[in-house]
């Protein structure tokens, strides 16, 4: 059974850089696709970026060219480069496992300040 464990939210102001980290547990996080989703207050959860187990990549429109979504299965760590924040992009952003998503982390606040 696959745990997650987010880390890096925070508060940053527009413009900035935040990474986020999701570490997980078990032995098959190799072969599945990882990614994020993010829900911001009043608004549904969206999904963020995925990448496959061999690497490809996949990202909703509003954060192309902006975030960058990478893994290091050694450390069965998926991690999002999140760079030009926008206050837009303020949400709990919670790393998942599978496809379709089986295994959720808690979330990690992200909160961009104009």
């Amino acid at each position: 059974q696959v745990r997650l464990l987010e880390s890096g939210g925070g508060l940053v102001q527009a413009g900035g850089s935040l990474r986020l980290s999701c570490a997980a547990s078990g032995s098959i996080f190799s072969v599945l696709t990882a990614g994020w989703h993010r829900q911001a207050p009043g608004k549904q959860r969206e999904l963020v970026a995925f990448i496959t187990s061999g690497g490809s990549t996949n990202y909703t429109d509003s954060v192309k060219g902006r975030f960058t979504i990478s893994r290091d299965n050694a450390k069965k760590t998926v991690y999002l480069q999140m760079n030009s924040l926008k206050p837009e992009d303020t949400a709990v952003y919670y790393c998942y496992t599978g496809n379709p998503p089986r295994r959720w982390g808690q979330g990690t606040q992200v909160t961009v300040s104009s």
